[in-house]
């Protein structure tokens, strides 16, 4: 693969090819581009996780990273995205790392600039790089993803997070569920037969995964407030107890304690949030790997 837009862009057999990357990465094997390489991550959206994430694999693989801060960049004065990556691709960056609020921004850069490219989130679109983190989380724990139950639970409406994952875990043999608040399923009728009440959820679940509520791509503010939601599709103390025994918790980050997850069980027994972000340097040094050695 030249780039990463899309969970889409990979077949089973890269998908699972990649996970054995990054868990050689995990138990410390170690390897480095053939020459000299640079890389630019170009974020136009706020982030921790992924940006830093980013930033570290790129360092682990002894890749130079060229400092990039988009609010001071040309794209101010009007420059587009295309004339930026050209401007990098000219003085000699390899590999850019993007994030954008535009749904699908790469459809525009396909074929128009010859530095390789990776999706670190667009829009309500995709996250490719958090799907393969997520799939390395899971695979941890159950070591397949065929007849595995995963529901997905929050702003499905506005969740890259959700789109990537239902296609890679789908495409792997798992069966994804979804549930929250009914109005931000509403459309979807692909996928309506398999929302589910969160009470339901939490007894067949293998994975509970749950979502940021997106307040920053919402017209209008949720009429419920933060207690309320939880209590009504949250993962409270209470529902923790009924989860399905070997079942685990996980979430894309940043965490609203209190809202999407009781605050007491962020760094539970159940919980693997803190090994998702571990993951994510390993899944995205993996998926450098891939891209570079093409």
């Amino acid at each position: 693969m030249n780039n990463l837009f899309s969970m889409k862009d990979l077949s089973t057999e890269e998908i699972l090819e990649i996970l054995h990357t990054a868990e050689s990465f995990a138990k410390g094997e170690n390897w480095a581009p053939a020459k000299q390489t640079f890389a630019v991550n170009l974020f136009f959206e706020p982030s921790t996780r992924t940006k830093t994430s980013f930033e570290m694999a790129e360092r682990k693989l002894g890749i130079e990273v060229i400092p990039f801060e988009t609010g001071t960049s040309s794209i101010l004065k009007g420059e587009t995205l295309e004339d930026t990556l050209k401007t990098l691709e000219s003085i000699g960056v390899d590999l850019a790392v993007i994030r954008h609020e535009q749904d699908a921004f790469y459809e525009s850069l396909a074929g128009r600039v010859q530095m390789k490219i990776v999706n670190g989130g667009d829009g309500c679109g995709q996250h490719p790089t958090q799907s393969l983190l997520d799939l390395l989380t899971i695979k941890q724990d159950f070591g397949k993803f065929e007849d595995l139950k995963v529901t997905i639970v929050g702003d499905l409406s506005h969740s890259r997070v959700a789109r990537s994952n239902t296609e890679a875990l789908t495409a792997l043999g798992a069966e994804v569920f979804y549930s929250g608040p009914p109005e931000w399923f509403e459309g979807d009728a692909e996928n309506a037969q398999n929302y589910v009440d969160i009470d339901e959820a939490i007894r067949f679940s293998d994975v509970i995964m749950l979502l940021r509520i997106q307040h920053e791509r919402h017209d209008s503010m949720m009429d419920l407030t933060a207690e309320q939601y939880h209590e009504r599709y949250g993962l409270t103390q209470e529902r923790d107890e009924r989860m399905k025994p070997g079942s685990i918790i996980m979430h894309p980050g940043p965490v609203n304690r209190g809202v999407e997850i009781a605050d007491s069980l962020v760094e539970s027994r159940k919980s693997r949030i803190f090994r998702q972000m571990e993951n994510g340097v390993y899944a995205r040094m993996a998926v450098i790997k891939h891209i570079l050695d093409k």
